[in-house]
């Protein structure tokens, strides 16, 4: 049967179809519906993790117990997970091992633009690369065979392009795989030195054995076509080759590449006037080309720096633009992302921004977009977890060079359970003077709605134990701890006030208020108090101070030629901070 699937759909039906027992992720932009997928098959036990790091090793031990497993995660996430993910690229695999790193050429949703086909190189472990949707299936399948035949860790690198593209994919019946029963082998998954250096001398051993194979396997595929040009290319690279050239010039298709297959590669470019790589985004394959003695062009007529496009590859290529269609830039209205309308974020960042003097540090999530104007909330963010090692750091900092300022950092609920509470112990053991802020919205908001561990769901929506943040902060030492409901603002100035009246030690603030956008579960329901109401600005009473659009809120709308503000009902969520910012009262609940 065929059916239409994004490449993160077809990857979950991979899963299926290989016999895989165990999946679990964090939630990451592009790669979250794999997990989310995986988990509608009863046969995968799917689960969200703490954090990447926590998943690569609970998926390493299903794979060491016997079992096909799985993990996946954007690519910044594979910097979490490195640590376990080297290790066991040294040990015998027996379960078929097997992760997705879905990288971002472009930076649609990420802080960097990493290119993970280096992690294969680096970790010596063996990589497959889909270039659309009925490739990410088969390619998933394939390589639990691989990872079995070779006892390796095997990646499938994806790009946002190819997670959320869609295509036809052809699926096929599950093939259950046998447990493989567990035995005491310490020579083989032991880490300590002894066992690893003896090791180190078998995986070189096993690339050999890659090597060979990556020059005959079927994913490494040759398309004639003209010989004066040919063209080296992967993933979505080869789409953007083939809607320029189709069938006109030679192209080799790598999909398996790493090892690269270089007797196939120096064999096509011989066949050949002038050798192309077109690859996102480092010259992965070029460097490796070129080392080889082959000539080549790669990142000298293409650039190395975001997402390709037909465009691209065929200005660098032929000199020329390419004839495609694209949309009229008049069409194409500017649309920056925003704190949604109701957004728990937006009473404390519009608080907080009131102080002076403040270095305001956030971290990865939706109050990221709390930075810009009209808020202002936000100087800087680094990576997951980091706003209170960050905060912690720049204390120090200050202290020493006698700058007067306070440190505000905040992340979420999902983040601080990620890697936030090991950076909260960090504050508390060293005793920073930094005000840390926990933003609890119930949920994992940017990346769709995934549960957490302080939600009480696991991610086929069984009960699970909800853990509440405040006791951990207490526990880690923290004496001064508030826990309040960011859409009073009357509060929310409160404790902030509060906060900041705190000098010597560290101080938490955990706001706590369901993201506007969640479905509410039975603990929502039984905890917070929910309105259906909404806001409407009464134009006899409205001075156009504009002091509402103040908040941020894109329900807000104001005419330049009357002078008033005014509240799209189909927009407003009813949070009611506008009123409450309301010099005049001239916002109030609307009625019936």
């Amino acid at each position: 049967m065929k059916q239409l699937l994004t490449g993160n759909e077809a990857v979950a039906r991979g899963l299926y179809e290989a016999g895989v027992s165990f999946a679990s992720a964090y939630p990451g932009t592009p790669s979250t519906e794999i997990l989310e997928n995986a988990g509608t098959y009863t046969e995968i036990d799917a689960e969200w993790a703490p954090n990447e790091k926590v998943a690569m090793e609970a998926a390493i031990g299903a794979s060491i117990a016997g079992v096909r497993s799985f993990a996946a995660m954007k690519m910044v996430g594979v910097n979490v997970a490195a640590d376990p993910l080297f290790t066991y690229a040294y040990m015998q695999v027996h379960g078929g091992f097997v992760f997705v790193s879905a990288d971002d050429p472009g930076m649609h949703s990420s802080q960097d633009e990493q290119d993970n086909r280096n992690f294969a190189r680096f970790a010596k472990i063996c990589m497959f690369e889909p270039s659309d949707s009925q490739e990410a299936k088969d390619m998933t399948r394939a390589a639990y065979d691989v990872s079995e035949c070779f006892h390796v860790p095997v990646m499938v690198r994806m790009t946002t392009r190819i997670c959320h593209s869609k295509s036809l994919v052809t699926e096929q019946e599950r093939v259950p795989a046998p447990p493989i029963p567990y035995t005491r082998r310490t020579g083989e998954i032991d880490s300590v030195p002894a066992v690893a250096r003896v090791r180190r001398v078998i995986i070189e051993q096993r690339q050999k054995k890659l090597q060979e194979w990556s020059e005959t396997c079927p994913w490494n595929v040759e398309e004639p076509g003209d010989t004066s040009i040919g063209i080296v290319t992967s993933g979505a690279g080869y789409n953007y080759v083939k809607e320029v050239f189709g069938d006109s010039v030679s192209v080799l298709k790598i999909g398996f590449s790493y090892p690269l297959p270089m007797k196939k590669i120096r064999a096509f470019a011989e066949k050949v006037d002038t050798l192309y790589v077109v690859e996102e985004l480092d010259s992965f394959m070029e460097d490796q080309i070129k080392a080889a003695g082959i000539a080549c062009h790669g990142h000298d007529v293409i650039p190395n720096i975001g997402e390709l496009d037909p465009h691209i590859v065929a200005e660098g290529i032929l000199g020329k633009s390419y004839a495609g269609k694209s949309a009229p830039e008049h069409l194409c209205v500017p649309r920056p992302p925003v704190l949604c309308a109701g957004c728990p974020h937006r009473g404390f960042a519009y608080e907080l921004a009131r102080h002076k003097d403040v270095v305001m540090i956030g971290d990865i999530g939706c109050y990221g977009l709390c930075g810009t104007a009209p808020l202002n909330a936000k100087d800087l963010g680094l990576n997951m977890g980091s706003a209170f090692s960050i905060g912690h750091g720049m204390a120090h900092g200050f202290a020493m060079s006698d700058q007067q300022k306070r440190i505000v950092a905040y992340m979420g609920d999902s983040t601080f359970f990620h890697t936030g509470i090991n950076a909260l112990m960090e504050v508390s053991y060293n005793k920073s003077p930094v005000i840390c802020a926990i933003l609890d919205n119930r949920t994992t908001g940017m990346t769709g709605h995934q549960d957490n561990p302080g939600t009480g769901y696991t991610l086929k929506g069984q009960e699970a134990y909800a853990i509440d943040i405040e006791p951990i902060v207490r526990d880690l030492g923290i004496r001064h701890v508030r826990t309040v409901n960011p859409q009073n603002l009357t509060v929310m100035k409160e404790t902030l006030d509060w906060a900041f009246s705190i000098t010597d030690e560290p101080v938490v603030i955990v706001t706590k208020y369901p993201c506007a956008l969640k479905k509410w579960t039975p603990l929502d329901t039984g905890e917070f108090t929910r309105t259906d109401a909404t806001y409407e600005i009464r134009q006899d009473l409205c001075i156009g101070c504009r002091k509402c659009l103040s908040t941020g809120c894109p329900a807000l709308r104001y005419d330049t030629e009357q002078k008033k503000s005014s509240i799209s009902q189909a927009d407003c969520a009813g949070c009611s901070l506008c009123a409450q910012v309301c010099p005049v009262s001239a916002i109030v609940k609307k009625e019936g």
